[in-house]
């Protein structure tokens, strides 16, 4: 017998979106209330209507890029046209990075009418993409640098750099119904989705110059990354979207993706030989901001790297390299909740955090027949021995690795756990203690659930691969959509659904 849930609600789980009520300046600074404030023109894919001006920084010598990587294989691009079916969670913009070729491509190849009206099960053709000469080879950052890692352990030293007149220093937002400052939004975004604060912040000096000073442009007071879409208005929005792109394009190149960039105007332009990861997040951050004309020059030695090195230094001076030791293995891991009770195995390998992260998520929820947001009285327990770094926002960090830093060794990361009976920071946890209840708290759900994911010196590591999410010994197996997907022990199989079903129960 199956009782189902509501399938859209815990599918929606680890998006780290916030709703933004209100966002106000400190008195230092002119008053800005932007609620209800009318905004930039913008098109009805969030294309930027108006691009940032390069900063004027003191010259800076340039720095020589170290050895690249090795240089991948030249990507054949298609050319002929392809058939796609399209499946629930299909967009065109996602069809279109997917694939390498613009939306207008696809709309015009199909004629549709309304490019933001998809039918399940409907067949579009798909053409080939037509590149142009690959972006450049230069190394902005090392991957050590993109992650929230062991070089970002010293997060005061770090907000050091924001100019107590700046406007980052002087902002503040309610998010979740909690009012936080500028440095506070952009450690809480860090943290979300393990992305170096050093980054951020050079990102958001170079697009608005909000980390030493005030922009004169009224639009960066909205949308100070330069992201101009309606439904991300103010600093935490804006900055969940850069971290959520720098983690698209470090993951999947990591993942052997080849390319291409897509930029709001169609066109597309394959990375250079020899970039790595961190290097092709910044230019794919970049890639969805500017004209192909303008992103050769920001991500060439001239461009976004001097802003960067005048905030923090040479990123490849004392990085840590490489940020995934080859000797690297998983410690023994349990299932997450308690010894004889059953639970439902409800989401296949997903996001991490947000919705570009890499998929190095599973989903469980308490085997129950009340559906929703519903308080449980069921435990989720801890998978490992350690320390917990970090308990709120509906999060549990644990430290496996014993040093007590979210930034290095491993961390497990538990989300949506209810703030009653939540266990508190510094509480050393063995396997199977208590951490609290499963619930919606911490990002956008309509279920009641736990979501689970793994990360090594600030990297998410994927629930497949090199290192496979073994928990008590069962294993994750994609079925090639999010969410979808198997548990495997032995011969034993589950079948990940957002429901309570025969063939997803588990337990220890």
């Amino acid at each position: 017998m199956v009782w189902l849930l509501l399938l859209a609600a815990i599918l929606a789980c680890s998006r780290g979106d916030s709703q933004v009520t209100e966002i106000v300046s400190s008195s230092s600074q002119p008053t800005r209330v932007f609620t209800n404030t009318p905004q930039p023109s913008a098109t009805p894919t969030a294309t930027p209507t108006e691009e940032p001006p390069t900063p004027t920084l003191d010259p800076i010598p340039v720095r020589i890029s170290p050895t690249p990587d090795d240089i991948r294989a030249t990507p054949q691009f298609r050319q002929n046209s392809e058939t796609h079916v399209v499946r629930y969670g299909d967009t065109l913009n996602y069809l279109a990075h997917r694939y390498g070729v613009a939306m207008g491509q696809i709309q015009v190849a199909n004629g549709l009418q309304d490019p933001n009206l998809l039918a399940i099960g409907q067949i579009l053709v798909i053409p080939p993409p037509t590149p142009e000469a690959p972006g450049p080879s230069y190394k902005i950052i090392p991957d050590s640098e993109l992650v929230y890692g062991p070089s970002a352990v010293d997060l005061d030293s770090i907000l050091r750099v924001i100019s107590p007149e700046s406007s980052l220093a002087n902002y503040y937002e309610e998010v979740d119904d909690v009012m936080m400052t500028g440095p506070e939004i952009l450690q809480m975004t860090a943290e979300n989705y393990s992305v170096n604060p050093r980054l951020l912040l050079a990102v958001l000096e170079f697009q608005s110059r909000w980390v030493r000073g005030d922009s004169e442009d009224i639009g960066f007071d909205l949308f100070p990354i330069g992201w101009y879409d309606q439904d991300r208005i103010g600093l935490a929005s804006q900055m969940y979207w850069a971290a959520d792109q720098l983690n698209a394009g470090f993951y999947r190149w990591r993942a052997g993706w080849l390319g291409p960039y897509v930029f709001p105007d169609g066109r597309v332009v394959p990375p250079g030989p020899g970039v790595n990861a961190g290097t092709v997040a910044v230019q794919y951050l970049f890639s969805q901001l500017y004209s192909v004309e303008e992103w050769r020059k920001i991500v060439d030695e001239n461009g976004f790297s001097l802003t960067y090195e005048s905030l923090f230094g040479d990123p490849f001076s004392g990085s840590i390299e490489p940020i995934l030791p080859p000797d690297l293995a998983q410690p023994a891991l349990s299932l997450p909740f308690e010894k004889g009770v059953m639970w439902s195995y409800t989401g296949g390998p997903h996001s991490a955090f947000g919705n570009s992260g890499p998929w190095a998520a599973l989903d469980f929820a308490p085997s129950s027949n009340t559906p929703g947001c519903y308080p449980s009285s069921e435990w989720v327990a801890a998978a490992a021995d350690g320390v917990v770094v970090r308990s709120e926002r509906g999060q549990v960090i644990q430290d496996v690795g014993q040093d007590g830093n979210e930034q290095t060794g491993w961390v497990l990361f538990y989300l949506h756990i209810d703030t009653f009976e939540r266990v508190p920071a510094g509480t050393y946890l063995q396997v199977g203690d208590r951490i609290g209840h499963p619930s919606c708290e911490g990002g956008i759900s309509t279920g009641s659930h736990l979501h689970i994911a793994r990360k090594y010196n600030g990297v998410w590591i994927e629930t497949e691969g090199a290192f496979p999410f073994d928990l008590g010994g069962w294993v994750p197996k994609s079925a090639g959509y999010a969410y979808e997907g198997s548990l495997i022990r032995g011969t034993e199989e589950l079948k990940a659904c957002a429901c309570r079903a025969d063939y997803n129960q588990i337990s220890h």
